[in-house]
């Protein structure tokens, strides 16, 4: 039985309380986005700040290295937009 799980322009979105995951771990890098805040919108909880890390997904790499990309959005999808730009171009110069 395989999971399914929700995508975001092809990719996977995995989410475990404030963190969420968007890309295949399959691949070299995934970006983990980490709500900051939220505000309540007609009552109903929004994300705020988001901050976004591309990671690398190496298990031997060192923990100074893991990280290539930090950035700061307000709003889920301005977070989501750059983290599918960057891991096109990051998987498209692997992928070539």
């Amino acid at each position: 039985m395989s999971e399914q799980f929700m995508t975001y322009k092809g990719r996977p979105l995995v989410r475990s309380k404030k963190i969420l995951y968007y890309g295949d771990m399959r691949d070299p890098y995934v970006v983990m986005l980490q709500i900051s805040n939220t505000t309540t919108v007609a009552e109903t909880e929004v994300a705020g700040r988001i901050v976004l890390q591309m990671m690398s997904t190496d298990p031997n790499a060192a923990p100074t290295e893991m990280v290539l990309k930090r950035a700061e959005r307000d709003g889920l999808y301005a977070a989501l937009d750059l983290a599918s730009a960057w891991l096109d171009r990051q998987l498209g110069e692997v992928k070539e």
